[in-house]
């Protein structure tokens, strides 16, 4: 592991970082991937959307990186450990409130608006007669406009179930990497973290096999009723973080070959090891939920 040694910061100090730009970069970026997203919706080129999303990625790499030469650097307080640790906490609360919405508007299309549509809801009966008094469907459907046409549903078995257990296995892998750290032991470390990576970009590439298949064979989009949009909402959203969790982790794996972490500082891996746990269990969530049942 590391082996530099710096003077530990006295408990309850507070690092303060000199004038950096990078918060303004930041907030310039997502302000031009805004506007460049707006762009692109109403049918021009994707150029402005490119730019925004370049600086976003110019401005993680080097915001984190000085927070890396920081760290190492030894100018970190137990403090700041803690405020690190608060941080994250609350950031994963906000990513857990973020899918409850997703989870709230698939049940209630699936177990309220549904019922009232069809008649089969006694606290609401007049809503079948009044707007559609010839839907008689169950979910999953695609309203009673059959929006998007006919379409067949992802079933949870097949690659569904194979990603399920391909993201179980990387929590197994990440878990086994930090006794690893604990122990000292880079070799384990960095091992594990690898096959965690490894994992984590195949759950990727296999969501986007499953992507191609439905568009393809299945006639199942975004644009296939309520059931096609919550589908690719959910495990399209999902999808996206576990991408942003594999390259945190790739970061990790990186740091760790260069020896960053001791088994007494090491809260980085902490944290992008939370994340993907946090990952998992909301797959937990999407295969039971959106596949299953």
């Amino acid at each position: 592991m590391s082996t530099t040694t710096h003077d530990a910061p006295s408990a309850g100090s507070y690092y303060v970082p000199h004038s950096s730009p990078w918060p303004i970069i930041g907030s310039v970026g997502l302000f031009v991937t805004m506007m460049g997203g707006a762009n692109l919706l109403n049918g021009h080129a994707p150029t402005l959307l490119y730019c925004g999303l370049a600086v976003l990625i110019v401005m993680m790499i080097g915001w984190f990186n000085n927070v890396i030469r920081e760290s190492q650097a030894g100018l970190y307080s137990p403090q700041m450990d803690r405020s690190f640790r608060w941080g994250m906490s609350w950031f994963i609360f906000s990513e857990v409130m973020f899918f409850a919405a997703f989870f709230g508007a698939l049940f209630y299309a699936r177990d309220y608006a549904l019922p009232w549509l069809d008649g089969t809801s006694a606290s609401k009966p007049m809503t079948h007669e009044l707007l559609w008094p010839t839907f008689e469907e169950r979910w999953p459907t695609n309203g009673p406009g059959r929006v998007g046409g006919t379409f067949e549903v992802m079933g949870p078995w097949g690659l569904p179930a194979l990603n399920t257990l391909i993201l179980l296995s990387s929590g197994a892998t990440v878990t086994w990497a930090h006794w690893g750290l604990l122990k000292g032991n880079r070799r384990q470390l960095c091992l594990g973290l690898a096959a965690t990576v490894g994992l984590g970009f195949l759950f990727v590439a296999l969501q986007a096999v499953e992507y191609s298949h439905a568009y393809q064979h299945m006639n199942l989009t975004l644009g296939s009723g309520i059931y096609g949009s919550t589908f690719f909402m959910l495990t399209g959203f999902h999808g996206a973080h576990v991408t942003i969790g594999a390259i945190m982790l790739t970061v990790m794996l990186l740091r760790s070959l260069a020896g960053h972490f001791t088994p007494e500082h090491h809260f980085a891996f902490e944290a992008a090891a939370w994340y993907w746990h946090f990952v998992d269990v909301v797959w937990l969530g999407l295969f039971v939920f959106v596949y299953w049942f």
